[in-house]
Formats: C-alpha cells, sequence, structure tokens
C-alpha cells in the first residue's frame, strides 16, 4: 500500500514539474503503451478467434489511447503552431478515426500503423523537449489526466 501512494506521488509530482514538451511526450508515452497492450491482447487469440474475456480489455486500451489523442488534439495552439499544429490536428484526427474502426473490427494493422506513427512523432517530440529542457515554459497543466 505504502509503495503504491508513493509511486503515486512521484508521478503526481513529474506531471506537475514537468514542462509542456516533457508532458507531451509523456502523453505519447501513455498512449503507444495502451496500444501495445491493446496489441498484446488482440494477438493472443489462439486459433485465430479472440478470448471473449478479453475484448473489454482491448477496448479499454484503444479508447484510452484515443482519449490520450484527443487531449493532444484540444493543446494544440494554432496561432503559434501555425501549419505544423493545423497538420498535427489533421493527423489526430486520422489517428482516433484509425483506432475507432481498429477497435470495433480488432484490426491489429490498423492500431500498428497508429501505434508506429505515434512512436516517430514521441521520438521528434522528445528530442525537442530535450533540447528546450532548460527553457522556462510558464504554462498551466491543471486538468492533463494520464492515469487512467
Amino acid at each position: 500500500m505504502a509503495y503504491t501512494n508513493a509511486l503515486s506521488a512521484y508521478r503526481e509530482t513529474r506531471i506537475k514539474t514537468a514542462s509542456q514538451g516533457q508532458l507531451i511526450v509523456v502523453l505519447y508515452d501513455e498512449a503507444v503503451k495502451n496500444l501495445d497492450r491493446g496489441l498484446e491482447l488482440l494477438s493472443t487469440g489462439q486459433n485465430g478467434k479472440q478470448d471473449p474475456g478479453k475484448i473489454e480489455q482491448i477496448s479499454k486500451t484503444v479508447l484510452k489511447a484515443q482519449e490520450i489523442i484527443t487531449e493532444l488534439m484540444v493543446s494544440l495552439d494554432f496561432e503559434q503552431g501555425g501549419e505544423i499544429a493545423k497538420n498535427l490536428f489533421s493527423l489526430y484526427t486520422w489517428f482516433n478515426q484509425e483506432l475507432l474502426e481498429a477497435n470495433v473490427r480488432h484490426d491489429i494493422r490498423r492500431i500498428t500503423i497508429v501505434r508506429n506513427m505515434l512512436n516517430e512523432l514521441r521520438g521528434a517530440w522528445g528530442e525537442i523537449a530535450a533540447k528546450t529542457a532548460g527553457e522556462n515554459v510558464s504554462r498551466p497543466v491543471a486538468g492533463l489526466n494520464i492515469a487512467g
């Protein structure tokens, strides 16, 4: 119990003290982690048949990734981001559409494509966050919930 509380406190502190770039990386990490879990659950079906007991778990992992992508969408700054923000918005919209279809059809291919693209974007944001780590970015992070 104490370990769980300490871990929870650490995660909360990490989020509250993170820069905007670091928060974006954390969101990408969580989305990729959820899609990895969904893919793992999807691929464990025997004889090409999915275990009915895992359907809800699979759906939850994909929905959580969609929620995170939606959070990334609403955090875009179209004034400062310009064309890049518009392109990311379009890409995030496509991700959510693909994941919606993938969730309904249990389509491993679609989930894998979105997962890999999110991971590439995560890498790019990781580099940006590392370069700007010393900058003081004052943006409130209240309301950001990646824990589930």
